[in-house]
């Protein structure tokens, strides 16, 4: 174990909220003068207390040096003693509550609740003692790993490697310290999608499963290591893992070590009844039929019969298979929460159909089995229904399971709620629960490779799950587990109570999480790159970075498939329009060097934690868009022939070489090896369908350590050149070149009042022969730099013009360029408006268009109990603005409705575009869509549904949904008339309460297409 010496300094004497380092009147020496307090448990208690108190000894050595007695049932020979025990269970803390030394009021008989207080004279001969108290045995787990946490001791230690800083002594405040009790009952995690990284480190860390011919890998080691980390983020749920693991038969000592540590067990959405379909897989008797095509019935396996996962054509093999699930859980003795109902194996909808009379079959057999086999009274055991993909329909159409069974929503496996809970409906004494996702196999594409988590966007939607009731169990999907470690951290933070993150308190939640892992000095810093991070991550999934997905505008969305085009060999970051593609590049290098800075500076004891949880995912993330950035480059200057085509896929070449080196100090160096493997999963080659076959558009290829060429999808291209000069010309916003186009070259428009860097020419060789070139404007008052020189493969030429001396209005003025023996005309056209600026209000039209971020705002109208609520960092490009509550029902926008009012200054009259760019929600309610609505001054608003093109069964996850969620937006266009130039309000009306709108752009006839959209107009103030 690293530990770490902090210098002196009184910011660093309070380590948590009741734990210090210095003496202090009334403080408890939990560590004093190279002497710890004993640690007393009754052993009576439940084993999970026993286990515990173990990890809370190691702790207190891990941060002081010295290591704790542990005593049981007996008053150990010490002034002062720790008492660490379970109300009910422990005769120590029963006997001082029952002599009115101990007050439980507030926490005996709740929840996983828990109590630390110093108490005097709580046993003869003790002077003191410092108790700490839980109303069940997750409360005292919770307590003492709450004392770990307070002293210095990271949840993530073990997972993550971060270093334990060092303390000569520890003292622990007077007072009555509590966490309260959890407002979500079962708060935990699925590991799910655990190949080809947890997959490949497990066994090799950990041995092999006992299944023979099933290594497995995935133990009661490797789950103990879950197990504790669970415990210590004050979880107490998991779903173990299922692709080709069997978390009873990988090793039978699963269970037993899960009620050891106190946890529950559950099983995923597609694993009913204690059983994971790996089970079934391994030992069902596939079909055997005789000449006429009938079954026939081998009988010797303990589930005879087709081996067909069928409820209507196996059932009672799939009974038999479910009984001994509920018979082995009653015998192993551990806790559980049962999943009931079924999907198809291999998690797909089922075979039989989707029939509700079906499914009420499935759920009454199961409930049968559960009563006989429990030997209980079946509406009190845990029990959950899980809405996932086609099951919602069940839902939809009435299929109301019994009221004890917690109904899980679920989002669309992109972070998106599907539906809430009905206020209207009656109160189910089961509740309801929620499954979510950080990582996910399927469509659009596989994103399994590092954290992408925007926390905005995560507090949003559960802030919406809360709020609609939904608070009986929450469960993530983490996928290996390492690498969302600040995503499920926060989830389940914020599970244990909602009501201590709002929205203002994010940054705090951050600065905690980094100051937990690396200290005070450099946590500022540390969460301000960690919110940058999610921010640019949350604008695509790396895994997505070549796949561009269009819209034909003349198709309808709702009936049409071939309305939205994957284009897997396209950047969906443009290359020209508003310099996109090196806009974001640029902002991913400058916060990975903003990384590399932190690194530096942070004590070389905390390189090992930085890399995992902070540098590898920025470092990496970076360098994948350096990567695209020259490949797509590389393609698209070798379409044009350009001569530094070859050097843009040498520089591709060397990108990815960073990569796998990266990726290779992460399995064999990071650490002194522990984690081996872990850094294996694909990113780069996704799309390859002539290789990878016709899942590939969304399924992972095989590996990214590939021999070059052939690892980079799309290929890279080299090009041989001709031995002598020949001139190209490309213009700033357009993908042409010239004298290759027929069509004149024309930069974009010029207006004194544009955002964007100033317009270019690039002047390109198409040979290996380096020429002289000239450029000159046909006006003095525009001006080019540099206007003449030498080109050996490229220059680009900045194209100015001099305000003071355009005329007004719009002038088109003609730019000759010439060099090896050709020449090209480009056409300037400058737009210098009549409209004294003194007019000007709000936004200003500059280049064919106005963009506006949502929070940019000229009036927030708060009306009818409606607040618009500003959420940072959630959009694409900014931040976003919502309505709140999200309870608040749909509101007719007009009148004087709730709306936000963007004032605009036009130099354009006649027909506009206003695109709305909207997080990517779905519609949660019973109603016919989510919609918002718009309109320009005093016109009629016209109300969008941002949802229909899904259908009113929103279960569908169409390929419009997949372009939602793959762009993470939602893109609505309307049109409208405007008079006349000059200033005009553009308004934004709420209809439903969870729009969340990310910025507003009016086309007024000069917007190019691209993926974020164009640079922010100039504001000007009222």
């Amino acid at each position: 174990m690293v530990t770490v010496t902090h210098s002196s300094g009184s910011d660093l004497q309070r380590i948590g909220s009741y734990i210090a380092a210095e003496p202090g009147p009334g403080r408890f020496p939990l560590v004093a003068g190279g002497k710890a307090a004993p640690l007393v448990v009754a052993s009576a208690d439940h084993r999970g207390v026993l286990r515990v108190v173990n990890d809370l000894q190691a702790d207190i050595e891990r941060v002081t040096g010295v290591r704790p007695a542990v005593v049981h049932d007996r008053v150990p020979d010490a002034d002062e003693v720790v008492l660490i025990g379970t109300i009910g269970a422990s005769p120590l803390i029963d006997r001082l509550i029952a002599e009115g030394r101990l007050d439980v009021t507030g926490i005996a008989g709740r929840w996983e609740t828990s109590l630390e207080q110093v108490i005097e004279d709580p046993l003869p001969g003790v002077r003191r003692a410092f108790v700490i108290a839980g109303s069940d045995q997750r409360g005292t787990i919770f307590g003492a790993y709450d004392v770990s946490r307070e002293i210095g001791v990271s949840p993530w230690y073990w997972w993550a490697d971060v270093p334990v800083p060092h303390r000569d002594e520890l003292y622990v405040l007077p007072g009555r310290h509590t966490q309260g009790t959890p407002k979500v009952k079962y708060r935990g995690f699925f590991i799910n999608d655990e190949n080809p990284a947890l997959g490949t480190w497990a066994p090799a860390y950990f041995g092999p499963g006992y299944a023979p011919g099933h290594p497995g890998g995935f133990t009661s080691r490797f789950y103990a290591k879950v197990y504790e980390l669970m415990l210590r983020l004050k979880a107490n749920y998991l779903w173990p893992a299922v692709w080709g693991r069997a978390f009873a038969e990988d090793d039978p000592d699963n269970h037993r070590v899960a009620a050891e540590y106190g946890v529950v067990i559950g099983t995923s959405h597609e694993a009913p009844m204690m059983r994971g379909i790996e089970e079934w897989n391994r030992h069902a008797v596939p079909a055997q039929r005789d000449e006429a095509g009938y079954i026939v019935v081998p009988g010797h396996d303990p589930y005879d019969g087709t081996g067909e996962w069928s409820f209507r054509r196996n059932g009672e093999a799939i009974k038999r298979y479910w009984a001994d699930g509920i018979r082995r859980m009653r015998e192993e003795g551990f806790e559980g929460v049962v999943t009931l109902g079924m999907r198809g194996n291999g998690d797909l909808s089922l075979p039989d159909g989707d029939g509700i009379d079906l499914m009420e079959s499935i759920l009454a057999a199961q409930r049968e089995i559960l009563a006989r086999e429990s030997g209980r009274d079946v509406t009190t055991i845990p029990q959950v229904f899980t809405l996932y993909k086609e099951v919602q329909r069940y839902w939809d159409k009435g299929l109301r399971p019994p009221d004890d069974v917690t109904v899980i929503f679920c989002d669309d496996n992109w972070g998106n709620l599907r539906k809430v809970p009905d206020p209207k409906f009656p109160a189910r004494s089961g509740g309801y629960g929620l499954y979510y996702h950080f990582d996910y196999v399927g469509d659009g594409r596989n994103y399994k490779w590092v954290d992408t988590v925007n926390l905005a966007n995560t507090w949003e939607q559960l802030h919406l799950a809360y709020r609609y009731g939904i608070d009986r169990l929450w469960v993530v999907n983490v996928g290996d587990l390492k690498g969302e470690e600040l995503p499920l951290q926060f989830f389940l933070d914020y599970a244990w109570d909602p009501d201590r993150w709002p929205l203002e308190r994010l940054g705090e939640w951050r600065r905690r999480y980094a100051a937990q892992n690396f200290g005070p000095e450099h946590a500022d810093e540390i969460a301000e790159i960690l919110d940058r991070y999610g921010r640019l991550q949350s604008r695509r999934k790396p895994e997505l970075t070549n796949r561009r997905i269009t819209v034909d505008p003349a198709k309808d969305l709702a009936t049409d498939p071939g309305a939205v085009v994957y284009d897997d060999e396209a950047s969906p970051f443009r290359l020209t329009a508003y310099r996109e593609m090196d806009r974001v590049t640029a902002e991913w290098r400058r916060l990975a060097e903003r990384a590399e800075r932190v690194r530096a500076a942070l004590p070389k004891e905390y390189d090992d934690a930085y890399y995992e949880l902070v540098y590898y995912q920025v470092k990496a993330t970076a360098n994948l868009y350096e990567l695209r950035r020259a490949q797509f480059l590389n393609r698209h200057y070798a379409e044009q022939g350009r001569a530094a085509a070859n050097d843009l896929a040498d520089l591709a070449e060397e990108r990815f070489a960073e990569d796998q080196a990266m990726s290779d100090y992460y399995n064999n160096e990071l650490a002194g090896g522990k984690w081996r493997g872990f850094q294996t999963q694909p990113k780069i080659g996704y799309g390859d369908v002539a290789r990878y076959g016709p899942d590939a558009g969304w399924q992972q290829p095989e590996r990214d350590n590939e021999a070059l060429p052939d690892a980079i999808y799309p290929p890279l291209r080299r090009i041989e050149l001709p031995e002598k000069a020949e001139l190209g010309v490309a213009v700033d916003g357009s993908d042409s070149w010239w004298p290759h186009e027929t069509s004149p070259a024309t930069l974009p428009v010029f207006s004194p009042y544009q955002t964007q860097p100033p317009q270019y020419i690039e002047v390109f060789n198409r040979g290996t022969v380096p020429f002289e070139y000239t450029i000159e404007p046909a006006v003095p008052w525009v001006t080019v730099t540099p206007a003449a020189g030498r080109v050996e493969k490229e220059v680009r030429a900045v194209v100015e013009v001099d305000w003071s001396r355009a005329p007004v209005g719009r002038t088109e003025v003609p730019i000759t360029i010439s060099g090896a023996g050709t020449t090209v005309e480009v056409l300037a056209i400058v737009d210098n408006p009549a409209l004294p600026r003194r007019e000007f209000r709000g936004h200003v039209e500059a280049n064919g268009y106005v963009a506006i971020e949502a929070d940019h705002y000229t009036r927030a109208v708060n009306t009818d109990g409606i607040t618009w609520t500003l959420i940072p960092g959630i959009g694409r490009t900014g931040n976003g603005m919502t309505p709140f509550p999200v309870t608040a029902g749909r509101r007719t926008p007009g009148g004087d409705g709730p709306r936000l009012e963007y004032t605009v200054t036009l130099f354009t009259a006649g027909e506009v575009r206003v695109t709305a760019y909207l997080s990517p929600r779905n519609n949660v309610f019973a109603t016919d869509g989510l919609a918002y609505a718009i309109s320009i001054d005093d016109a009629e608003p016209q109300i969008v549904n941002i949802t229909k093109a899904t259908g009113a069964d929103d279960t569908a996850m169409n390929r419009q949904w997949q372009r939602n969620t793959s762009d993470n937006i939602n893109v609505t266009t309307t049109v409208h008339t405007v008079g006349a130039p000059g200033v005009h309000t553009l308004k934004f009306w709420m209809v439903d309460p969870t729009v969340v709108v990310q910025r507003l752009v009016v086309d007024t006839g000069g917007l190019l297409d691209s993926y974020l959209g164009p640079p922010e107009s100039l504001r000007v103030a009222s």
